[in-house]
């Protein structure tokens, strides 16, 4: 079996599954952010008095923090008010920051588990080596309820990754152009397993970063299968029992993908699919307005590092609004420790605080008709982040920095 088949056997109780079964799966730990509250209101319309477990419910605030209107605020207000009545024990609330950056830090992502989220991009979980998969609300209200969900065994994708980035290229620019290839609805429903040495030698943030944006491509999950990397970080957040899993060497995949990066350039996903992905250096030149650094995809210590090298000494143009946002608490201050955040000040950029923010387009620097932004962020449909007559461009932190310093797309090897 794969390693998504081998998760979903134990999860059902089974021996053994097979792509296409329907199975009863027992969850490991589900996490929802502010639409807690919809899935709340639909938990009461079931009619059950108490969570299965309140120890493996996760909820946090993060896409809408602080709140920017009476409605978020009461609707959050609710949300409180639910927690203290189920005494659910994970509450992060506006705290801590983007709810996939918070799981793993706070120790509640472990190898071999079943992970749900009302949050498509909660594959990104699947780098640590779990099945990690997006759900509706309506569908969490059940979870809630009974600590199980249907699953379709999806079929797997094995991609295998050799090579050695260049400088000024990374994860981001790899899973752009694996998008680009495969396009956005080349792995519906399908797990994706990534192997090769490139992928060995990533961070845990890099890999964060692939197993995020598989969504874009239709994945159900996306899974890194645990190494030592792996087993060192998640033993360091938690004292809990966890079983790594991993693929049986006569695993049946569906399509086998491999990709190799020694020549690979920055890449950037243009305006209005994320599968609209072209080398950085074809489209250099086109002015920009914004630029962002952070989300669930590349807001981590690594990125900020990055962007700091490039805007260190240098000065953004007052035409260009640079937003960071650091994905969590812990990241924001290790950052300060570093002297990236002060980098970033004295270079005139707007240092905000953890959170989803202008990603997901309800508050904090969303964009007028005619402009563009270059984002490291994991989405650019059109109206996505404000105006539908507004331009968004998808790039690396590395890519976003130098844009931002010169005013327009930059190739940041040209820096």
């Amino acid at each position: 079996m794969t390693i998504a088949e081998k998760i979903l056997a134990r999860a059902s109780n089974k021996k053994r599954v097979r792509c296409g079964e329907i199975v009863n799966a027992k969850v490991d730990i589900a996490m929802s952010h502010e639409n807690a509250g919809l899935v709340s209101k639909n938990f009461k319309k079931i009619g059950v008095k108490k969570v299965w477990d309140s120890k493996k419910i996760i909820i946090l605030f993060d896409h809408r923090v602080p709140a920017e209107s009476e409605k978020t605020a009461s609707g959050q207000k609710a949300v409180r008010e639910f927690i203290k009545e189920q005494m659910i024990r994970y509450f992060y609330d506006m705290r801590a920051g983007i709810c996939h950056q918070i799981l793993p830090e706070k120790g509640h992502i472990r190898p071999g588990e079943l992970v749900v989220g009302t949050d498509s991009h909660t594959t990104t979980h699947g780098s640590f080596g779990a099945f990690a998969t997006g759900i509706g609300a309506t569908e969490m209200a059940c979870v809630w309820a009974t600590g199980e969900l249907w699953l379709k065994v999806p079929e797997t994708f094995k991609i295998e990754i050799s090579g050695k980035f260049k400088r000024w290229v990374m994860s981001k620019d790899l899973i752009l152009h694996i998008i680009g290839k495969l396009r956005a609805d080349g792995a519906d429903y399908k797990a994706i397993e990534f192997y090769g040495e490139t992928i060995e030698h990533m961070s845990i943030a890099s890999r964060m970063t692939m197993c995020n944006l598989t969504m874009e491509m239709g994945a159900k999950a996306a899974i890194i299968p645990p190494d030592e990397k792996t087993l060192n970080y998640v033993s360091s957040r938690t004292e809990l029992p966890f079983t790594p899993v991993y693929a049986d060497e006569d695993a049946r995949y569906e399509k086998v993908y491999r990709f190799d990066v020694d020549g690979l350039e920055p890449q950037i996903a243009c305006p209005h699919k994320v599968d609209n992905v072209k080398i950085v250096s074809e489209v250099e030149g086109i002015r920009i307005d914004q630029a962002l650094l952070g989300s669930c995809t590349n807001g981590r210590l690594e990125d900020m590092e990055i962007a700091a090298k490039i805007l260190e000494g240098k000065q953004i143009p007052m035409s260009v609004r640079l937003l960071v946002i650091p994905a969590s608490r812990e990241v924001y201050l290790e950052a300060m420790k570093k002297g990236y955040i002060e980098t970033f000040i004295k270079a005139g950029a707007l240092v905000l605080n953890p959170g989803c923010g202008p990603c997901l387009g309800a508050h904090q620097g969303l964009l007028a008709s005619g402009e563009r932004c270059i984002s490291s962020t994991n989405r650019n449909f059109q109206g996505r982040m404000g105006s539908a007559d507004s331009e968004i461009y998808l790039a690396s932190p590395a890519v976003v920095a130098a844009s931002a310093i010169r005013g327009e797309i930059t190739d940041p090897r040209r820096m």
